[in-house]
């Protein structure tokens, strides 16, 4: 059997568990942003986004960038235009990620200074990546 069907049925499950995660990360931002801080749900949400973050967003993130530099690599789409714009979203994804982190941070030590409007305007940016993303790839209009 060809090694890299198993390669891209493992991308495909990671882009997912990281889609859900860079959807659900800026919505505990919204909740975490209107509790207090040091009260118990400031607390609770500190754990869940940690959780979140650590044990879902940053492996599968992971996952998603080896799996797609092995599936590239496989097929040589050096010269394909429609590659390059998905690589392209998926380094904004990637600063999205980082950036999300560092709010997590910011949240982790009680100096928050966003409001939940702001996390939720933040909230839809992984969409705006995801379907040019999932276009080039189905697609492939270049």
């Amino acid at each position: 059997m060809d090694w890299i069907v198993w390669v891209k049925a493992l991308h495909v499950l990671a882009v997912i568990a990281w889609m859900a995660a860079l959807l659900y990360l800026p919505r505990l931002f919204v909740y975490h942003a209107d509790a207090a801080a040091g009260s118990d749900k400031s607390e609770t949400f500190k754990i869940m986004e940690r959780r979140l973050l650590r044990g879902i967003a940053n492996p599968s993130m992971i996952v998603v960038w080896a799996t797609g530099i092995a599936m590239y690599v496989e097929h040589e789409y050096w010269t394909e235009g429609w590659m390059h714009a998905k690589w392209l979203c998926v380094i904004a994804l990637t600063l999205l990620h980082h950036a999300y982190a560092r709010w997590r941070k910011d949240f982790e030590q009680d100096r928050n200074v966003r409001s939940a409007t702001f996390y939720r305007i933040w909230n839809e940016a992984p969409v705006l990546f995801l379907i040019p993303l999932v276009v080039m790839v189905i697609v492939k209009p270049f």
